[in-house]
């Protein structure tokens, strides 16, 4: 129900509604880079999803194959999915074919409905099954159809996968060879990399954010931090991560996300062991490495206070064995 203030003011034509509004706001820019001879991606803002930004916060990328496009990560709204479309179809008339999703998190799969519906087949890790019947999956979308309309409405759906892997999978489509690697549970259960060998070029996924601080929500960090040393072992040209621009030196740029959750579990570990409330544990740690990097206000804080009831658990856990 509107209040009656501006229920009077619509009437009267002074105020737009926020749908309309929403719609003839600028779009944000989607710029297409090339990583690779026959492959691309877009980035996502360093935001907050919003009405503003359509929820475009993630990086989605997309290779070119004799048979058809192959797409990784659909992107945070059914909207930028089409407009990562309407940008293929700049570069080739070939359909899209496969989308492969790193993980299930909302802005990254918000706009499969668009690539489901144009035929596309979706392929992601079994264990993301757990989240899709869970409760948390559609509570965060029904705060998303509030928060984010009218990118996210009533009509936006989860995706099942045509697909459910387990282990290491290999997909070829036109011959062109992705070797889809199972690395969670991580930042997520169902994490997986993707890797074209003709390309060089690794997908990461949310295992790598580059240029700022990654949200570790309840991840299994430990694995994560084994996971990024993984990622150091392919034959790389470039490295796409789920977040921030693709990297040309992952040894240095992984290793920042790496040190991070290094840093995370060291001094959280030790508060934990020392039996060190988490404010003050918090307030005394040297945070002055990563402190300047974009996203630390929004989530710094919450990765300390996640990690410090994780290694809680892991402690309890092994007091129990």
């Amino acid at each position: 129900m509107l209040f009656p203030l501006r229920r009077a003011l619509l009437i009267l034509g002074l105020v737009v509604p926020l749908a309309v509004a929403a719609q003839v706001a600028p779009e944000p820019a989607m710029r297409v880079e090339q990583v690779g001879p026959h492959s691309y991606y877009v980035q996502g803002l360093t935001q907050l999803g919003s009405t503003k930004n359509q929820n475009f916060i993630s990086n989605a990328g997309f290779v070119i194959t004799p048979a058809g496009v192959v797409v990784v990560d659909a992107l945070g709204s059914p909207r930028l999915a089409e407009r990562l479309t309407q940008a293929i179809r700049q570069l080739t008339d070939k359909p899209v074919t496969h989308v492969i999703l790193t993980h299930y998190h909302a802005d990254h799969i918000y706009g499969l409905q668009h690539f489901k519906q144009h035929g596309a087949q979706v392929i992601a890790h079994v264990a993301a099954k757990e989240y899709m019947q869970s409760e948390t999956a559609q509570l965060r979308l029904e705060a998303s159809r509030a928060d984010l309309a009218p990118w996210i409405d009533a009509h936006t759906r989860l995706v099942a996968a045509d697909t459910w892997i387990e282990g290491t999978t290999t997909l070829r489509v036109g011959g062109v060879v992705f070797e889809l690697d199972r690395v969670g549970p991580s930042h997520t259960p169902e994490d997986i990399t993707v890797y074209v060998p003709s390309e060089k070029l690794l997908f990461a996924g949310d295992l790598f954010f580059n240029g700022r601080l990654p949200f570790v929500g309840r991840a299994n960090s430990s694995q994560w931090i084994r996971s990024l040393d993984r990622l150091l072992a392919y034959d790389t040209r470039s490295v796409v991560p789920g977040h921030g621009p693709a990297s040309i030196d992952p040894k240095k740029d992984i290793g920042t996300t790496r040190d991070y959750l290094k840093h995370l579990r060291e001094t959280m570990g030790k508060a934990v062991e020392d039996f060190v409330p988490f404010d003050e544990a918090y307030a005394s740690t040297d945070w002055s490495a990563f402190e300047a990097m974009p996203m630390f206000g929004p989530a710094n804080r919450m990765n300390a206070y996640n990690t410090y009831l994780l290694i809680e658990e892991e402690t309890l856990g092994k007091g129990q064995r």
